[in-house]
C-alpha cells in the first residue's frame, strides 16, 4: 500500500535537505522520492543527512517539471502555509494521512507535494493539487524546515496505515472499485476546457481573471473517474463543432 505513495520535493535548493526527507521518509516506510528539477542532487550532503536512507536517494527520480512528477498519480496533495487568494479544499496532516491510505489501499496513486525551502509552492503549482495540507505550526515561529514538514506527512500517512493494518481480508465492498483519472488526464481536459471557453467566448485569453483556477478547484474535489471525463471531453468536442458551425450528429444516426 504504501509504495502508491509518492513525496515530491520541487525546486530544492539545499541538498541536505533531500537526505534528510529521504531519512524521514525511510523512518515511516516510504520509499518513492520524486525531485522536481533540484539545484544540486546528487550531493555529498544529501548522502550525509540521509544517514542509512541512502537507498531512498538512489532510487529518487529526478523531473524538470511537476506534471511529469504527478503523472499516474489520481490524488494529489500539497503543502501550504500561506493563505490563498482563491481558497482551495484544506487537509490537516491527520486527515491527509487517513486520506492517502485510503486511497492507496484502492490501488490508487498518491503524491505529497512541498515545496521550495525559501517560497514553498506557487500558485499554480498548488492549482495541479486536488487539496491543500496546512500543518497547524505555532503562528509565532511557523516556518518549518523541509525534512520535518515531510516527516509530519509521512508519520501521519504510517498512523493511518497501521490502523487499516489486519484490515485486509474483512469483507469486500460492495460496489466495484471506481477507476478515478490521474492528473495528466486532467491536466489534457484542462487544456480542452480553457480552449474550449475561449473558443465560445467565456473566457478571454487577455483577461482570465481566475476563471480556470476556480474551474480547477471546482473539477479537483469532484473526483472524476474515467466514464465521467469521457462524458465531459464528449460535451467539450461537441461544443466546439457547435462553435464551429458544424451541425451536431448523434452516434446512432
Amino acid at each position: 500500500m504504501l509504495q502508491n505513495i509518492r513525496v515530491v520535493l520541487v525546486g530544492t535548493s539545499h541538498p541536505g535537505n533531500i537526505g534528510g526527507a529521504a531519512r524521514a521518509m525511510k523512518n515511516m516506510g516510504l520509499s518513492r522520492l520524486v525531485l522536481v528539477e533540484p539545484a544540486h542532487f546528487p550531493h555529498a550532503d544529501a548522502d550525509a543527512r540521509a544517514a542509512g536512507a541512502s537507498d531512498v536517494l538512489e532510487g529518487a527520480q529526478v523531473v524538470s517539471t511537476l506534471e511529469e512528477a504527478l503523472v499516474g498519480c489520481t490524488l494529489v496533495m500539497g503543502t501550504s502555509a500561506r493563505d490563498r487568494k482563491i481558497p482551495w479544499p484544506m487537509l490537516d496532516p491527520r486527515e491527509a494521512g487517513v486520506m492517502s491510505v485510503e486511497h492507496a489501499a484502492q490501488g490508487e496513486e498518491i503524491a505529497l507535494v512541498f515545496g521550495r525551502e525559501y517560497a514553498g509552492l506557487t500558485n499554480e503549482e498548488l492549482q495541479r493539487c486536488h487539496y491543500h495540507v496546512h500543518i497547524p505550526s505555532d503562528p509565532t515561529f511557523s516556518s518549518l524546515n523541509l525534512a520535518a514538514a515531510v516527516q509530519v506527512l509521512s508519520y501521519e500517512v504510517r498512523m493511518a496505515w497501521l490502523a487499516t493494518e489486519g484490515q485486509a481480508n474483512e469483507v469486500e465492498q460492495a460496489e466495484p472499485r471506481v477507476e478515478r483519472v490521474t492528473m495528466d488526464d486532467m491536466e489534457k481536459f484542462y487544456e480542452h476546457l480553457e480552449a474550449t471557453l475561449v473558443n465560445i467566448g467565456f473566457l478571454d485569453p487577455d483577461k482570465p481573471r481566475h476563471l480556470m483556477a476556480r474551474l480547477r478547484r471546482l473539477y479537483g474535489r469532484s473526483e472524476i473517474d474515467r466514464s465521467e471525463m469521457s462524458i465531459l471531453r464528449g460535451i467539450l468536442t461537441e461544443t466546439q463543432k457547435a462553435a464551429n458551425g458544424e451541425p451536431y450528429k448523434r452516434k446512432d444516426q
